[in-house]
């Protein structure tokens, strides 16, 4: 990123740690290079691990150098407190995380330098310029890095003192977190749900009409029975009798394309599709961005686009519809005006530190592997189908009258592909439509079958399910108030939910079984506990 920075500024020498030119020296941070320090760095009492000096609650959270980068911090402590260095420019990611980074940074450093901020969303050369010229005073931030301040020091606070706790209390490392042991909560939960389950045995009825078939319903609209003698002698009173059509609906469907991909919905999406990890999928998307310039930043958690990105959306389609296998369908979207101003795609409301995930529009400069190949696709088929108009259906329900017993048959059939033909679909291959039967119409009930089935227990947690939880975690909660406050906020960031389940699978209280999560002896006793 601090190279890309530096060429569109004309920084092309190379200096200690940065690159100098055109007025400006740029240097980078390896991630993190400042922390927070651990209890014992504050005071040496608490080297030793001791019940009486729980809870640790710091006046001041004091933060540290990192050692293994420790002289890459030098550098850029150097650089800042050059005499000749007139003002800072905090280029770091355009989030919250990014915020913290930087500050910890320019604390540690002891710097007192005036900063402006860098905020930009896609790293091709004319976003940088553009964010160059627009640069805001970092005050404006101030609010962010409270709020990533206040993520960090919670962190500390929950995961230094309880893990101490509960190891001092039951003799063994238990490591506890204040985003990882919920998350764990929720699939020990899923587990017990799992290991306690007794499948129950319902049955149902079906008759075969010749040319269709239908399934009994009971005037609640119920199709099971506990009963078996009670389902047997439905089948045999209605078996070999002559039926009557009592109605035929016929209702067209609209199925509208799905909205444009956030980092969550990406990471689940291709979870289910090709099983990545939710950490593989980010450090695909992360390349592509950063490395290929071919995608918009991916930590985020919007899905919509800022509401004067319509001519851009234009200009990207075009270079896709030259350059991309998908070409045909970027074309077709802007040669047939599909391409219009809409709320539900672009909406200033909907966004937070970024938009949803798209192309740049830049040409691919070198070829992509096989698996960032999938992840580019992924995005490039959503950001054209979501201009697309919707899928046409038309579904049929009827319903057979056999000795006053109803049964219902559906149907479906696709009459217009709309978005879907963008994912290879046609009318042809559109589902299953119900032969054309008229009301009033008299056929022959063939043969009746009383079937038996069983429950099935809650499905295994997999990453899709997983993110998916962690998302909408707010929604499980009982207490109003708290669900209130955890609406449309869930537990983790998009950033940090990958590192949460890798944290997990590290430290013994999770194992990959192909796509499942399954949580080990070591969490159902942390979670017991």
């Amino acid at each position: 990123v601090a190279r890309d920075i530096a060429r569109v500024l004309g920084a092309k020498d190379k200096g200690e740690s940065c690159l100098i030119g055109g007025g400006y020296a740029v240097t980078w941070a390896l991630g993190h290079l400042v922390t927070l320090k651990e209890p014992q760095e504050l005071d040496e009492r608490y080297t030793r691990w001791r019940a009486e000096d729980l809870p640790i609650l710091p006046e001041k959270m004091e933060t540290k150098v990192i050692k293994k980068t420790k002289s890459q911090f030098l550098a850029v402590k150097k650089l800042m407190n050059d005499k000749e260095t007139r003002d800072i420019i905090c280029a770091t990611d355009s989030g919250r995380e990014g915020e913290l980074i930087f500050r910890y940074i320019y604390e540690q450093a002891g710097c007192k330098k005036p900063v402006r901020r860098l905020w930009i969303s896609s790293m091709t050369d004319e976003a940088i310029r553009a964010g160059f010229d627009s640069l805001r005073p970092s005050a404006d931030y101030d609010a962010l890095y409270a709020s990533a301040r206040c993520r960090a020091d919670a962190d500390w606070l929950i995961g230094m003192n309880a893990t101490r706790a509960y190891t001092i209390r039951y003799g063994v490392l238990l490591s506890i977190g204040r985003v990882q042991t919920p998350t764990l909560s929720m699939i020990v939960k899923r587990r017990k749900e799992i290991d306690a389950f007794v499948p129950k045995l319902f049955y149902t009825v079906r008759a075969d009409f010749g040319d269709y078939q239908g399934v009994y319903i009971d005037k609640k609209g119920e199709r099971k029975f506990e009963n078996e003698e009670a389902a047997q002698q439905i089948a045999q009173r209605v078996s070999g009798r002559s039926a009557r059509v009592t109605q035929a609906a016929r209702e067209h469907k609209s199925v509208w394309p799905p909205l444009l991909y956030d980092l969550t919905t990406l990471q689940r999406e291709a979870n289910s599709r090709f099983g990545f990890s939710a950490k593989t999928t980010l450090s695909i998307a992360q390349a592509l961005y950063e490395k290929h310039k071919l995608l918009t930043y991916p930590r985020t958690d919007a899905r919509a686009l800022p509401e004067d990105y319509l001519p851009t959306v234009k200009e990207i389609l075009s270079v896709v519809a030259q350059t991309s296998s998908l070409g045909k369908f970027a074309q077709k979207a802007l040669k047939d005006n599909y391409v219009v101003f809409t709320k539900k795609i672009f909406n200033n409301a909907k966004i937070s530190d970024h938009f949803a995930i798209i192309p740049t529009g830049q040409e691919p400069k070198s070829v992509l592997s096989e698996v960032e190949q999938k992840i580019y696709d992924l995005v490039t088929k959503r950001f054209i189908a979501v201009f697309y108009p919707p899928a046409q259906f038309l579904n049929t329900t009827r319903t057979t009258v056999v000795e006053d017993y109803h049964f219902v048959s559906e149907g479906k059939v696709m009459q217009h592909p709309g978005w879907l033909e963008v994912y290879g679909r046609t009318s042809e291959d559109s589902g299953s439509e119900l032969v054309p039967v008229a009301k009033g119409e008299t056929p022959l009930t063939v043969k009746s079958d009383a079937l038996g089935l069983a429950t099935k227990p809650p499905a295994r947690y997999t990453e899709a399910s997983l993110l998916s939880a962690m998302e909408n975690a707010g929604k499980t909660v009982e207490e109003a108030e708290l669900r209130d406050a955890m609406s449309e906020k869930g537990i983790g960031t998009p950033a940090t939910r990958a590192a949460i389940i890798e944290g997990l699978i590290a430290q013994s209280y999770l194992i990959r079984e192909g796509r499942e999560l399954i949580p080990t002896a070591k969490a159902s006793q942390l979670l017991t506990l």
